[in-house]
């Protein structure tokens, strides 16, 4: 079983993937958007590509888990993806990982410049592995 994980943002998509093991999440690339049609196709290919069996898309919710309108961007992205691949797309909770990336590579002296660059891989990273540690305690993987 192999997942691919996606953090969706207005200008970048983070990317991350499972080891083949379910045992972690690994960054990859940071996908910077074109358009809207361009952006779903791209990914769809992507996740046939990397032979994912599950797309898993961060949900941005506010803090007390209601939705933004950057959920409801996002739910619209998603309803978007599912009608182009085959492939399973399930959403999980991102809130604080991309905080989270951003303290890491903020304590690894990582440039502003760069840290565009890897922010989103490594929050969608984050919450891929949550997800996947959830699957687990739930005795599903």
């Amino acid at each position: 079983m192999k997942f691919i994980c996606y953090d969706i943002g207005n200008k970048r998509v983070g990317v991350a993937v499972s080891d083949p093991f379910m045992s972690m999440a690994l960054p990859r690339e940071t996908y910077w958007r074109k358009n809207f049609e361009k952006d779903v196709i791209f990914l769809a290919e992507l996740a046939k590509k990397e032979g994912a069996d599950r797309i898993v898309c961060g949900l941005p919710v506010k803090i007390d888990g209601t939705k933004s309108e950057q959920t409801e961007l996002t739910e619209s992205f998603i309803a978007k993806l599912k009608t182009v691949t085959d492939i399973p797309v399930v959403t999980a909770d991102e809130r604080f990982s991309t905080k989270e990336a951003t303290r890491v590579l903020l304590a690894g002296d990582v440039s502003r410049e760069k840290r565009k660059n890897y922010v989103d891989s490594i929050a969608a990273s984050y919450i891929l592995e949550d997800y996947i540690n959830r699957l687990k305690n739930l005795g599903e993987i």
